[in-house]
């Protein structure tokens, strides 16, 4: 008896077809047991290489050897036949070579499309016009600059050289509201502005600096100061070209700024100690690369009135007090906006 009665009992005089070995559980009725049990591999699926291709397409024929049952051959079945002893091997009859790789074309390689227009979008002439308006103003600020640079070698016009730099800002900041407003705004132009910046405000301000201080503290304490304002302003310039732009605030204090500041503490010359100057050179140096949010200068006018007063009253009782407490409490806003957006998360 069965030790499961619903299975089918197994026995050995089960009536089969003579002269096939018995394969278990697998099922005769498929091609793939009929391969298997006929001593063949399985078919494997011919690759269409389409009409196009350079080489043909390539005809398969499953031949036997006299060896094997007959010499018979089957069209359609992959391309092999049994050898002497009775394994497949592969019929290589009726085989095109496929045709050799086309070697590249020699000659110059055509640049048509990798020039890219500095003027995205309507190329008239009033628009072409207003592009150059807006990059000429670009590059006066860069001329500007390197005007400052040349006149703070001399010691007698480092007030002129700070002069430069102020003009610098003020054309910095126009070359920017036109493209706004003529609607010439480009990525070139963006790129154009970000190195008349680093012209202009990450060399000529520390150069000017340096042209102040020269006579009044070693080489060794200025030279690395003004060096950092130069690195600092590189580092706020790649930074800012890459960072999501946003309309309220700036992720450290921009290098125009620092310039105005440096700029303007030069013509004003405040009394104070050479090292108080450094560290303050120092500090705004540092304050440019930091992460702490500071309010752009369109938000400050929208200010009360009285705020925006009081700097007005104070420059007329002491203007080197005033400026110096003014650039205090902006670089001191930073540093109190971040700490109330982490208590406010």
């Amino acid at each position: 008896m069965p030790t499961a009665p619903w299975r089918r009992r197994r026995v050995n005089d089960t009536p089969r077809p003579a002269g096939r070995r018995w394969a278990g559980r697998l099922r005769r009725g498929g091609s793939l047991a009929r391969q298997v049990l006929a001593g063949r591999r399985p078919e494997r699926p011919v690759p269409d290489l389409g009409s196009d291709s350079l080489a043909p397409r390539r005809r398969f024929t499953l031949r036997r050897g006299a060896a094997g049952r007959g010499g018979t051959s089957v069209a359609g079945r992959p391309g092999r036949s049994e050898g002497p002893s009775g394994l497949l091997e592969p019929d290589l009859t009726g085989l095109v070579p496929a045709s050799p790789a086309i070697p590249a074309p020699a000659g110059p390689v055509p640049t048509a499309g990798l020039n890219i227009p500095l003027l995205p979008g309507e190329r008239t002439i009033g628009r072409r016009i207003r592009f150059a308006i807006v990059n000429g103003c670009t590059l006066f600020s860069l001329v500007l600059g390197v005007t400052a640079i040349f006149l703070s070698t001399h010691g007698d016009n480092v007030r002129v050289a700070a002069m430069c730099l102020i003009a610098c800002v003020v054309f910095d900041g126009l070359d920017g509201a036109l493209a706004r407003r003529l609607r010439v705004a480009s990525p070139f132009g963006a790129q154009m502005d970000s190195l008349a910046d680093m012209c202009s405000f990450g060399i000529a301000a520390p150069v000017v600096v340096h042209a102040l201080l020269a006579g009044e503290a070693a080489a060794a304490i200025t030279v690395p100061a003004c060096g950092l304002v130069a690195v600092c302003a590189a580092i706020r310039l790649a930074r800012f070209n890459v960072s999501p732009k946003d309309g309220r605030f700036f992720c450290g204090v921009p290098t125009t700024m620092v310039a105005a500041v440096l700029a303007l503490g030069t013509l004003i010359a405040p009394a104070a100690p050479v090292g108080l100057q450094v560290s303050a050179v120092v500090l705004l140096a540092l304050a440019m690369v930091s992460s702490f949010p500071y309010v752009k200068l369109a938000r400050l006018l929208r200010l009360p009135p009285w705020v925006l007063v009081l700097p007005v009253v104070g420059a007329f009782i002491d203007f080197q007090l005033t400026f110096a407490v003014v650039v205090l409490a902006y670089l001191a806003s930073g540093p109190v906006l971040w700490v109330r957006n982490r208590a406010a998360v």
